[in-house]
């Protein structure tokens, strides 16, 4: 008695009529059209905004550079600063500290508020091992790591390196830097030169004139003499053998050994 009920329900759906089937067939996929519109819009790219019914702030009204705007009298969006008005990054006066420059020109001299003691190459070489060293090298030969991979990269084949080329850095020790004027070395490692790029950003002016005062030292203590060191006459004396020379001793012994 259990299965009559059931096959009762079976004939009546049965029994419905066909257009019923055409409305829950069509009703269902009308019901898959966002989905499917929803599922492309979010897979493929267009140039047109996107459908944003929950705006958070994410686009608000404001002018773009050149925009007419009725609101002023000039009619420009862009407006002109107040007049005085100085910028968080702009030195009025002191230029010789913040820039480097006296009279337009590049200072020979260290600016008043930098003491030249030792606290200040310490200084100057705790900053260099930083921000210089991995292109300029330790002794400032132009030899850091960076040149050292870069150099690595270059002697490999044109299907790995890809074309890269490359340019050393400077070595420090060139007359053409030996002869710059200490301002001239702050500028180019505030705002940088040819590849260099500027450390401005980065580096305090006080420690900018600390890494200049270090290099002026390294450059000092890549050309001194032997009179310029206390104590240089106990230092040992190291001597490159040459192959000449060890041609020349071999040659010697063989001379000695046949005269014998």
């Amino acid at each position: 008695m259990s299965s009559g009920p059931k096959r009762q329900s079976d004939f009546l759906l049965w029994k419905l009529p066909r257009g019923f089937f055409y409305v829950a067939i069509l009703m269902t996929c009308v019901a898959l059209i966002p989905p499917a519109l929803i599922i492309r819009a979010r897979s493929t790219p267009r140039d047109s905004r996107r459908i944003h019914l929950i705006q958070n702030m994410d686009n608000q009204p404001k002018y773009k550079g050149q925009q007419q705007n009725i609101l002023f009298k000039d009619g420009r969006s862009m407006r002109q600063p107040v007049p005085g008005t100085v910028a968080r990054d702009q030195m009025i006066g002191d230029t010789h500290f913040h820039l480097g420059t006296v009279d337009g020109a590049y200072s020979t001299t260290y600016p008043s508020q930098v003491s030249l003691d030792m606290d200040l190459l310490e200084r100057g070489r705790e900053r260099y091992m930083i921000y210089c060293l991995p292109c300029h090298g330790v002794t400032g030969e132009g030899d850091g790591l960076v040149h050292q991979r870069a150099m690595k990269l270059l002697n490999l084949s044109a299907d790995i390196n890809n074309g890269t080329t490359w340019v050393q850095p400077k070595n420090l020790h060139e007359e053409a830097i030996i002869d710059q004027p200490v301002g001239q070395i702050f500028y180019t490692i505030s705002n940088g030169k040819n590849n260099m790029a500027g450390y401005a950003s980065q580096i305090d002016v006080a420690d900018r004139w600390a890494i200049v005062a270090y290099v002026q030292a390294l450059q000092v203590a890549g050309d001194a003499s032997d009179e310029s060191v206390s104590g240089a006459d106990s230092l040992p004396e190291r001597r490159i053998k040459m192959e000449d020379d060890l041609e020349g001793a071999d040659g010697g012994n063989d001379g000695e050994g046949g005269q014998s």
